[in-house]
């Protein structure tokens, strides 16, 4: 499946904040927030503070609910939340990015940009019938996987977790010799 990097951006972020909620929580603080807002690359209004991180704390469950979602369930939430956000797609380009679509202005909460991007880059995994791109983690832990590896080879939701998975095989093996 080849995404475009708009999409491919935004279902990153999407997993990212989604497993931000497992355990330990990754985003308590509004510097996090700052952090994630810089590394997955959002344009637009920041507001940074408490009320902003609450908001994007709260969207964690459903964008959970819509990632790990069937495709008929998955359609009705996406198109919920771009009904709930009045979404009026439009082509964009800012910065270094090349013409991508943004679909709610800039100016718009972050929380509510978070989950039109969100919703926005799940039509094309509908439309391209790629919902097993989206799994839980083959660790013992709830996180979401993203895989968009041209063999589907990706188990873990996190290094962490692989590397957890690993050395616990080894140990297992170990205790067999």
């Amino acid at each position: 499946m080849v995404l475009t990097d708009d999409t491919a951006g935004a279902l990153v972020s999407a997993v990212a904040l989604a497993n931000s909620g497992e355990d330990p929580d990754t985003l308590v603080t509004r510097d996090q927030l700052k952090e994630f807002f810089a590394r997955h690359h959002y344009t637009g209004r920041f507001d940074g503070d408490a009320a902003e991180l609450d908001a994007v704390r709260a969207l964690r469950p459903s964008l959970r609910t819509l990632l790990t979602s069937d495709r008929d369930t998955a359609v009705e939430l996406v198109n919920t939340i771009l009904a709930d956000a009045c979404a009026l797609p439009r082509l964009v380009r800012h910065g270094e990015t090349d013409w991508h679509l943004h679909a709610v202005s800039d100016d718009s909460p972050l929380a509510r940009r978070i989950a039109v991007e969100t919703a926005m880059a799940m039509i094309d995994v509908i439309r391209a019938d790629e919902l097993s791109r989206l799994t839980i983690c083959a660790a013992d832990c709830e996180g979401i996987v993203l895989d968009l590896s041209r063999n589907r080879s990706r188990k873990f939701c996190s290094t962490a977790c692989g590397n957890r998975t690993a050395v616990a095989a080894y140990r297992t093996r170990q205790a067999g010799t």
